[in-house]
């Protein structure tokens, strides 16, 4: 008596990998939300950042660079320096260190220009010290952190705009700094922008927690 015949069933190949691309989009959906959800808690720790001084007594006050312009600090540089002068003034530190390199400028630096700026108005040279080095803000924390700790110095005020100090802050923290940050007079922005501001700051922080410097 012969043997029925069986049935078989003829799987595809597309019918063995749905379910592994399904996989892997769902990892990838978790993975993009995971850095979503990470970004908005960096920017929330930036916003807050950002209006808190902490400005108290310290080895030094370190003034992160900005554009010049032809020897000339551009108003946000200025506004960072005359707030660094403000400090000093008040007696919080005895020193001032600003920094930035070229930024393209054959003859000038953003340190250079920072540290004639404060000496033009009144602050002895021998209180200002300057870094003019750095192309990016990693570049410039870590030229600073080798004049303080060849200076002896253990903590600093640093002094920049408010939704920079955060990255600045944690960067020199890392390094074995006590640090407290004082940000410039804000100038006015809508709510937008800042919103805006503060999510680039998290990106960038997160890229240089990677190793990225930009």
């Amino acid at each position: 008596m012969r043997k029925p015949l069986r049935a078989y069933t003829i799987v595809s190949a597309t019918d063995l990998t749905f379910p592994y691309k399904r996989a892997v989009a769902g990892i990838i959906l978790l993975l993009f939300l995971a850095v979503c959800g990470y970004l908005f808690y960096l920017s929330r720790q930036i916003e807050a950042q950002s209006t808190r001084d902490e400005a108290r007594p310290a080895g030094v006050i370190l003034v992160l660079g900005a554009a010049e312009y032809n020897g000339k600090p551009s108003p946000v540089l200025e506004a960072r320096l005359n707030h660094a002068l403000f400090l000093y003034l008040k007696g919080f530190a005895p020193y001032i260190l600003t920094t930035g390199g070229a930024g393209g400028d054959p003859r000038y630096t953003e340190g250079g220009v920072g540290r004639t700026y404060l000496i033009r108005h009144g602050v002895p040279a021998s209180a200002v010290l300057a870094d003019p080095e750095g192309a990016t803000t990693n570049e410039s924390v870590d030229a600073a952190v080798k004049t303080m700790r060849a200076h002896g110095f253990h903590s600093c005020i640093v002094v920049s705009d408010g939704y920079h100090i955060y990255r600045v802050k944690r960067r020199l923290e890392s390094q074995g700094m006590t640090v407290y940050g004082s940000p410039r007079p804000p100038s006015p922005r809508s709510r937008a922008e800042l919103r805006w501001l503060y999510f680039r700051q998290a990106v960038a922080f997160m890229l240089s927690q990677a190793g990225i410097d930009i």
